[in-house]
Formats: C-alpha cells, sequence, structure tokens
C-alpha cells in the first residue's frame, strides 16, 4: 500500500480565522448577489484582458517611438499609422472605464469572503489581484488625467509610471490569469445552461447587465473618438479635444508663451543653424527663398487627437545634404525652448532622407502660427506629435 501523497506546503491550509472575527462586510449575507455571479465576473474578465492587451501593445509602440531600443524599427509609411494606433490606445483606455467599475462591482463581494485567506497559494493570488486592482484604477485614473491634459492634478511624470506601471500591472495581471484559467473555463461553461434567477423582484441576466456594460462603453466610445476620427467629432460631445479648434484650425497642446518662446522666435536675428561640414545659418527669408514643398501630413497627439494639415517648407535632406551631412547619420533637432522634455528629439536617418520629412513654414496654405512653431517646424510622416519638435532652432548629425 503506497503512502499518501503530501499535500505541497503552500496547498497546505491556514488556520481559520475565530468567528469573532466575521463581522460587518464579512458577515454572512451582509453583500447581497445584486446580479452578481461567477459568470459576469468571468465575462467581464475577458473583455478587460482584450482591452488591456490592446492599451499594453499600443502604448508599448508610442513608448518605443519614443524611446526607441536599438531593436525596435518604426516604418515611415502609411503616414497615419501612429495615429491609429495612439487613437486607438486613448479610445480603448477610454472605452475600459465602465469595463473596470462593472468588474469591480462584480467581484466586489470576493473581496469580504471567509475565510479571507485558504492557503500560501491563495494567498499570492489575492496579493496580485490587490497589485492587479490597484495598477488598473492608476493606469485608467492618470490615462484619462492625462487626456485632459490635468497634468498639475498628476503631480509626477506622466509617461515613465504610465509605463511601469503598465508592466507591474501585466504581470499581476498574468499571475491572475493562471490562478483563475481552470475556474473561468469552467464557470463559461456552466453559463450556458444557467437560466436567470429573480433578484429583488425582477429578473436580472448576465446579458442584461453585460449588454448595459457593452452600451455604456459604446457610448463613451462615442462621446470622444471624434478627436480621432474626424467625421464622428460633432458626436464627441466628452471629447478632450476638438480636432478643428486652435490657431489655424489646428489643436495646440503647449503654446509659445508657455514654452517660453516668444522673443526668440520673433527676433530679426534668429537663425537656424544646420550643422555639418559646410554649416549654415539661415534666417527664416533665406529658408523661404529655397526650394518650398507640400505633404499633406497628421498631426498625432500621444493623447489621443489627431488632425491632418498642409505643410509647406524645406526637404530637410535638402539642408543637410547642402550641410555636408552624411545621408545615413541620424539626426538631432533642438527648439528654441531652454527645458522641457521634448525640447529635442532624434529623427532616425530614414525619416530626415524621407522627402516628405519637412521644415515647416507654412501651415494650410499660410504662414506658421507662433504657437505651432513660428518660424519654423519639423513635421515628418508618422511620428508622435511631441517629437515633431516646434521652433526649431539647430540641426546636426546626431552624436
Amino acid at each position: 500500500m503506497s503512502a499518501p501523497r503530501r499535500v505541497p506546503l503552500w496547498r497546505r491550509p491556514f488556520p481559520e480565522p475565530p468567528d469573532v472575527l466575521r463581522r460587518g462586510p464579512f458577515a454572512p449575507g451582509a453583500i447581497r448577489p445584486a446580479g452578481r455571479s461567477a459568470a459576469l465576473s468571468a465575462r467581464l474578465g475577458l473583455w478587460l484582458g482584450a482591452a488591456f492587451g490592446i492599451c499594453l501593445v499600443t502604448g508599448l509602440i508610442s513608448h518605443g517611438i519614443q524611446h526607441p531600443p536599438d531593436w525596435f524599427v518604426w516604418p515611415r509609411r502609411p503616414v497615419s499609422l501612429y495615429r491609429v494606433t495612439q487613437g486607438l490606445h486613448v479610445a480603448t483606455g477610454l472605452a475600459t472605464v465602465p469595463l473596470l467599475l462593472a468588474k469591480l462591482w462584480a467581484v466586489y463581494p470576493t473581496l469580504f469572503r471567509w475565510p479571507p485567506v485558504r492557503n500560501g497559494a491563495d494567498l499570492l493570488s489575492r496579493a496580485a489581484l490587490l497589485v492587479l486592482v490597484a495598477g488598473a484604477v492608476f493606469q485608467l485614473a492618470s490615462g484619462v488625467l492625462n487626456t485632459a491634459r490635468q497634468y498639475a492634478v498628476l503631480g509626477f511624470g506622466f509617461p515613465a509610471a504610465h509605463y511601469w506601471t503598465a508592466w507591474i500591472t501585466t504581470g499581476a495581471l498574468v499571475i491572475h490569469i493562471g490562478a483563475q484559467a481552470t475556474v473561468v473555463r469552467r464557470v463559461l461553461r456552466e453559463s450556458r445552461s444557467a437560466t436567470p434567477a429573480p433578484v429583488d423582484g425582477a429578473v436580472v441576466t448576465r446579458r442584461a447587465v453585460v449588454a448595459t456594460v457593452a452600451a455604456a462603453a459604446g457610448v463613451v466610445t462615442l462621446a470622444t473618438v471624434g478627436q480621432t476620427v474626424r467625421p464622428l467629432s460633432k458626436l464627441s460631445v466628452l471629447a478632450p479635444r476638438r480636432p478643428g479648434l486652435g490657431p489655424q484650425g489646428l489643436p495646440v497642446n503647449r503654446s509659445a508663451a508657455g514654452a517660453g518662446v516668444v522673443a526668440a522666435a520673433t527676433r530679426d536675428d534668429y537663425r537656424l543653424v544646420v550643422a555639418g561640414p559646410r554649416p549654415l545659418r539661415l534666417g527664416r527669408d533665406a529658408l523661404a527663398a529655397l526650394p518650398q514643398h507640400t505633404a499633406e501630413l497628421p498631426i498625432a497627439c500621444v493623447e489621443g487627437w489627431s488632425a491632418t494639415a498642409r505643410w509647406t517648407g524645406v526637404r530637410l535632406r535638402d539642408l543637410l545634404a547642402e550641410a555636408g551631412v552624411a545621408p545615413g547619420a541620424d539626426i538631432r533637432i533642438e527648439s528654441l525652448q531652454r527645458s522641457g522634455a521634448y525640447r529635442v528629439s532624434t529623427l532616425p536617418a530614414a525619416f530626415a532622407q524621407d522627402p516628405l520629412t519637412l521644415v515647416a513654414l507654412r501651415l494650410n496654405g499660410e504662414t506658421l502660427d507662433l504657437d505651432h512653431g513660428y518660424p519654423c517646424r519639423l513635421i515628418a510622416p508618422n511620428r508622435p506629435g511631441v517629437l515633431q519638435t516646434k521652433w526649431v532652432a539647430w540641426i546636426g548629425a546626431h552624436g
């Protein structure tokens, strides 16, 4: 006769707490079901997992463009690709808000189950769940505030915090999925034959709750996605930005006054320096006298809004060639700004040599507005707006 199989240490049950502690929300019947069910929680969890997956992938794309590792390559075409990926990132994040609220409502009773923790494995799962909930709430709340440009409310560096919290939340999500995968499969299989149950005199079904949540997510999307999808702008009454509002019909995130460049940008002795074996110092009139080219390109903000405009100016590759800069060099662009996270940007060589990359002097046929980068700004295909440097002062080979 074989010896009984030993239970792993992390599976051994903890001593059950005394009943005297079972009070308040832990008391039997303290929290009424009110339409909650394991099947509803599982289905909402699947939706949330898909939404967080989309946000993670599109967010990593945006981060990779702005802080590219050596292996990262971002294409120049189609010119609106970043507009799509970042628009999807923000739209999905906003639509996830009602999903997360519904999920928290659905699982609320499990936070006060008895006993609170059953064994070591359960303790790890509960700890990961706590991190997951905290991370998800932080990501969505900070993302909404950033999209609404409430930077003072945030009080911290949003890009770094959002990036690292995304990884922490993803790790907690992986642990949670591993712990709950078997249960979710069983619950969903059983739910196919389940029937509605009367709750508080009414019939509350999983389908009714799911339909309500889907409708709420749809309303949020329609009310905000117009900042990216121009035909829906009239429906998007809650959109943080309207693509057609701003100087010359284009929004502005950072004004010339806010950047502290008004005096420097309007000086008569302004000169754009293009460093190289044959360095150039060009005033705005000299730039305007060079061959001009027009490109129709979107300006796409990391905060989700985007708009297409006609940009006219000098091809960057022509200026670099005139200054004797090697075609294979990455290019550093510096602004008249004295400070700021995006005072300097780096343009990969392929973008610098692209015929659509311009040192723009005009926008939609008019002289560039001061808030849009006068006397000249960078505009390149398929790049985030924060990297389309305004008030350009210096151009040269990176490093």
